[in-house]
């Protein structure tokens, strides 16, 4: 498969374009910073300009095309979008920035994508479209866990412009027909972050809060994209994804009763078991997590 991936130098494109490419596909790194990673090809895209962003869909993706067939004119090369690039968070721009950059973008990919004929675009979507991450103050789930059903109504410009990406991922889904799968990826670590970060969560549950206690490792993520790829025939999509287990050494009793006192639980829980429902992509996709912090520490709850 080849594979236009936008974003594959931030925190997860760097792992995930990789994985990738691992697996056999050709993947071209949309970015305005090259990864240089040796089976990644980078391309310098302004992904706001809707120019650059035909022209790049358009092209050949490897010199090698120059000796094939060709294709006829208003095609693309390319099998398949994963588009993950985004001003990433809040508080890196003005919020006015943040919202236009990141709709902008995502328009114009998915415009493109779909009129050049691509049938499979995976986009980044977020947890924070579920109001909480980024809320003044704190927010509660309306339930937990919290699944794809949950209302998004967020209060700021990142999470605003992930749902109104999915509103425009829905309406080219409507238009063309194609697979357009996206991704509520929650708080994203990388392997070497167990170690720096996770003992401070496992003893201020607190700290995880604002993230359900969830989070996604970035070869789980890896994991997840390929297999969003390689399923066709489910139309518009949105999947959370998180790891299967929380990202705190408290129970989820004891999250529950200290966090969640009054919100509904909708059906028992695992001891350890995520907040941020991953049964969709698990049923749809075939989606399983491999990784976890348990593998890296010692869950102080299990000792002795």
């Amino acid at each position: 498969m080849r594979i236009f991936f936008t974003g594959g130098s931030g925190k997860a494109g760097h792992h995930v374009a990789p994985y990738l490419a691992s697996q056999g596909h050709h993947v071209t790194n949309a970015d305005l910073t090259p990864l240089g990673h040796p089976d990644v090809t980078d391309l310098h895209v302004d992904l706001t300009d809707t120019g650059q962003v035909y022209s790049a869909l358009a092209g050949m993706p490897t010199t090698a095309d120059l000796d094939g067939p060709g294709r006829a004119p208003g095609g693309s090369a390319y099998d398949a979008v994963v588009h993950f690039a985004a001003i990433p968070t809040i508080l890196r721009a003005p919020d006015a920035t943040t919202f236009e950059t990141n709709i902008r973008a995502h328009y114009n990919v998915l415009e493109a994508a779909t009129r050049l004929g691509i049938r499979k675009v995976v986009f980044a979507s977020s947890e924070t479209t579920y109001g909480i991450c980024f809320a003044q103050g704190e927010r509660k789930p309306l339930y937990v866990p919290v699944d794809e059903e949950h209302p998004v109504v967020p209060e700021d410009s990142y999470a605003m412009s992930k749902v109104a990406g999915e509103a425009v991922s829905r309406s080219f889904q409507a238009r063309t027909g194609a697979d357009v799968y996206g991704f509520r990826i929650n708080n994203v670590i990388e392997p070497h972050e167990y170690e720096e970060k996770f003992p401070a969560f496992l003893q201020d549950p607190a700290l995880r809060r604002r993230n359900v206690f969830a989070y996604i490792d970035t070869r789980d993520l890896g994991q997840m994209t390929l297999k969003a790829l390689q399923t066709d025939g489910l139309g518009y999509q949105v999947f959370n994804v998180a790891n299967a287990d929380m990202s705190v050494a408290a129970t989820t009793q004891e999250v529950i009763e200290q966090f969640y006192a009054g919100v509904e639980v909708r059906r028992e829980m695992g001891r350890d078991e995520t907040f941020y429902c991953i049964g969709k992509a698990r049923d749809l996709l075939g989606y399983e997590p491999q990784h976890s912090w348990r593998d890296v520490l010692e869950d102080p709850r299990r000792q002795g």
